[in-house]
């Protein structure tokens, strides 16, 4: 009888235990037995790998856990994983200006010049965040300055957020200061659209080109014109340019707004709806600071799974089938310009 009531107490403290862990494995905090099994039968044939849950990866990515990370990495996880957001978790790193993180995940062979869907790289998010340390350790460790003709560059994301102690640091290590986006644009113009007057005066201090134009004809005055930013165009301008386009009429300038059908009202862009997830989130996050400054780690993980979940739950809501919008032009021939919508499987019909 001792013996049939020892059993039982073993086998509940083993199902209590299971059931505290299911949660971690479920947000991919630690490997299930089945994913050690898997592994373990990986490192043996020579192919480990170990891929944790993107959210949960770049929760932890985020709040700088080092430990976490390397312990992903010892388990096989590729070092150039991509996170739930931004990119592979050294754009996340560079993102946060997580210093040790990115040389955790460097010396384990991840790819400072890797880049992400969208053709960025992480010294491109460091530079957007004005993540001045971060730049300079990428820029050591071999990250490229610049990214060749008509490709968006970091000099661009920089001067596009107003980072002027970024922008000097990447002009300072060689980025071409007249670098073409994909669509021709120019640093300076970035600057210019965003109204960021501080910034076009540090680049034209530097020998940014007045005169450069985007695949539309389009320059920093044109720009500088059609969101009416007077004293902005004053700057990229000669004196009798500038009077020259103040006479212009503000239709010959165009509207701020690109892709749209000619003649197509303009209307102001209602306002953002709240968001109470990602509310939610912030306010989870810095709970979970505070926690992690006063070493509650037990309270950390916790929170680290709740943030995991709201994450998860609130990509799936945002998960729409996407619609693409091309559009083919001639700057010689304007007439034969056309547009069309490219829907992608299982999104609205055309």
């Amino acid at each position: 009888m001792q013996r049939a009531v020892s059993q039982y107490f073993i086998r509940t403290l083993g199902l209590w235990a299971l059931t505290l862990l299911l949660p971690a494995w479920g947000q991919g905090l630690i490997p299930t037995p089945m994913q050690v099994q898997s592994e373990s039968a990986r490192l043996r044939s020579g192919k480990a790998s170990f891929s944790p849950d993107p959210v949960a990866y770049g929760v932890r990515l985020e709040a700088g856990d080092v430990a976490q990370v390397r312990a992903w990495l010892d388990a096989g996880m590729d070092p150039d994983y991509l996170a739930d957001r931004v990119g592979t978790g050294l754009m996340v790193a560079a993102w946060h200006g997580h210093l040790q993180l990115m040389e955790l995940l460097v010396a384990r062979g991840a790819d400072v010049n890797k880049s992400n869907a969208l053709g960025e790289q992480a010294l491109m998010h460091a530079a957007w965040r004005g993540q001045a340390e971060a730049i300079k350790w990428l820029l050591a460790k071999g990250a490229r300055i610049n990214n060749g003709a008509m490709r968006w560059s970091a000099l661009h994301y920089a001067a596009f957020s107003g980072q002027a102690k970024a922008t000097a640091l990447l002009l300072d290590n060689g980025a071409d200061i007249n670098a073409r986006s994909t669509n021709g644009s120019s640093p300076l113009m970035m600057a210019v659209y965003e109204g960021h007057e501080d910034m076009v005066k540090q680049l034209l201090a530097r020998g940014a080109d007045r005169s450069v134009k985007n695949d539309r004809g389009e320059g920093a005055l044109e720009w500088a014109f059609k969101f009416q930013r007077l004293g902005i165009a004053r700057l990229v301008s000669a004196p009798q340019e500038f009077v020259a386009a103040a006479n212009q009429p503000k239709s010959r300038w165009g509207t701020p707004l690109r892709s749209l059908s000619q003649g197509e009202p303009i209307a102001a862009p209602p306002p953002a709806a709240p968001d109470p997830a990602a509310e939610k989130i912030d306010e989870l996050m810095r709970m979970r600071q505070a926690l992690a400054s006063r070493g509650m780690n037990d309270a950390v993980a916790k929170l680290d799974r709740r943030i995991a979940a709201l994450r998860a739950q609130r990509a799936r809501a945002d998960r729409t089938p996407g619609t693409v919008l091309e559009i083919s032009a001639s700057r010689a021939a304007p007439e034969t310009q056309r547009m069309r919508l490219i829907f992608e499987a299982g999104g609205p019909p055309p």
